[in-house]
């Protein structure tokens, strides 16, 4: 069977997509890049927005076209949306022969050979399910995603994850070692922890800082990020990890959400504004320069414009590098959903905007401060704007653009600053050209 497989959401999406191409290849069957070449088409989805799931059903349409012209074509929902919305989903039965939750992906080739003679659904929750055992098979690049924690336990008012991925469990700490050991031996040179509270694994006596303390031991691997860490469970033994492992980038995406206690508390949270701020202030002590972004939602149900103006004081006092902003959207299935909206749609969109607006001068300000300095890119390859320039991410993970000499991907580059927008560091090489690659980069 040929199947196709398309991804839409976070990383941690990226990484099941990854995960069920592993399933799929291994079960003999053929993965391909167009969906017109394929037997089974497979949307791997997200919840977490309703511009997502809006998209994913318009590709669905897409794909009602395509099972008109060869109706054996098998169309399958997996992923997060899959588990949310199963029921709207089965309606749909003249395009979708299949729907998977996060946690049916092993038995995927199965369902796949079931679903060619009838509809099937497999979206049962399982509490033990970690696909600790199972190798993805990772797309070519210099980064590995290894989803180190599924599920959460946190329960924040607005957000489907715990109901659409279960609840928080952690793979243990050796296959998590075996699995980075692995993506070093076929040439990846950073690796990216993934989970929904990443901060919050554990297994046995080991905490997240074990964890990163391991992750920085592993040979080969020259970079080690995470994301996303909840703020309550950002531990001075995280911080002192952080601080002492060469290898763990001096970034942190840490997600405040909102500026106002009162907000926060409606979030279910579980920080106030003044701990969050302890937090940023005891990761700046420990480790100077380090590049702090985070999360917020405008437009919560019941927030003020005092509120809103509690998180733009917040959104200076950090001066956060960058930024991941929404309106908020109300998921069913979350507590918030039951809560009267308050702030019409015309609001929410002034406050982002105003908000972006915001950030784009913080950033910009942030990114000027960089100019004539050096920084280390991990290069990823060529400029998709630009064939005659490189590409790649500083320690800071900040994108960093320079003339092309002859660095592969996978190398790190010595590079001055010389030009700054509010996205992009620009940069010379103080390389020579030609430099040979630590190792070569392998799929």
């Amino acid at each position: 069977m040929r199947v196709f497989l398309e991804t839409y959401g976070c990383q941690m999406n990226v990484a099941d997509s990854e995960l069920m191409a592993g399933v799929l290849q291994r079960a003999g069957m053929e993965l391909v890049e167009r969906p017109e070449d394929a037997d089974a088409v497979i949307l791997n989805t997200c919840a977490i927005r309703e511009n997502a799931e809006r998209r994913v059903l318009g590709r669905l349409g897409d794909y009602a076209h395509l099972k008109l012209a060869n109706p054996a074509l098998i169309v399958g929902v997996a992923g997060c949306m899959a588990q949310h919305l199963r029921g709207k989903l089965l309606e749909r039965k003249r395009v979708l022969d299949l729907v998977v939750g996060p946690d049916g992906y092993r038995a995927l080739p199965e369902l796949l050979r079931r679903a060619a003679g009838e509809p099937v659904a497999a979206v049962r929750l399982d509490r033990d399910e970690t696909y600790g055992d199972l190798e993805p098979r990772r797309e070519p690049g210099v980064r590995a995603w290894v989803t180190v924690q599924r599920g959460c336990d946190k329960f924040c008012t607005y957000c489907v994850v715990p109901f659409t991925r279960g609840r928080e469990r952690s793979l243990p700490l050796p296959d998590l070692v075996g699995q980075m050991e692995r993506a070093a031996a076929r040439g990846f040179r950073e690796v990216v922890l993934l989970g929904q509270t990443v901060n919050s694994w554990r297994h046995g006596e080991s905490d997240f800082a074990d964890l990163l303390r391991a992750a920085n031991d592993v040979d080969g691997i020259l970079r080690v990020r995470f994301t996303s860490p909840h703020p309550a469970d950002m531990t001075p033994r995280v911080i002192e990890a952080m601080a002492t492992c060469e290898r763990v980038m001096p970034h942190v995406h840490l997600p405040l959400q909102s500026g106002s206690d009162r907000v926060l508390e409606g979030m279910h949270r579980t920080y106030t504004r003044a701990q969050f701020m302890d937090v940023v202030a005891q990761l700046r002590a420990a480790i100077p320069g380090v590049a702090i972004s985070t999360d917020i939602i405008v437009g919560f149900p019941g927030e003020t414009e005092a509120d809103y103006q509690a998180t733009l004081e917040a959104y200076r006092e950090v001066h956060f590098d960058s930024g991941f902003l929404f309106k908020y959207s109300a998921r069913p299935d979350t507590r918030a959903f039951r809560l009267p909206e308050t702030v019409s749609e015309e609001e929410k969109g002034r406050r982002l905007t105003e908000l972006i607006d915001l950030q784009m001068a913080l950033s910009a300000e942030v990114n000027d401060r960089w100019l004539g300095r050096t920084v280390e890119v991990l290069v990823e390859g060529g400029s998709r704007r630009d064939g005659a320039q490189l590409h790649g991410k500083s320690r800071e993970f900040k994108t960093v653009v320079f003339a092309d000499d002859g660095s592969p991907a996978g190398r790190l580059a010595r590079v001055r600053v010389v030009g700054a927008t509010a996205i992009t560091l620009i940069g010379e090489s103080l390389d020579a050209p030609g430099a040979q690659p630590l190792v070569s980069i392998g799929g």
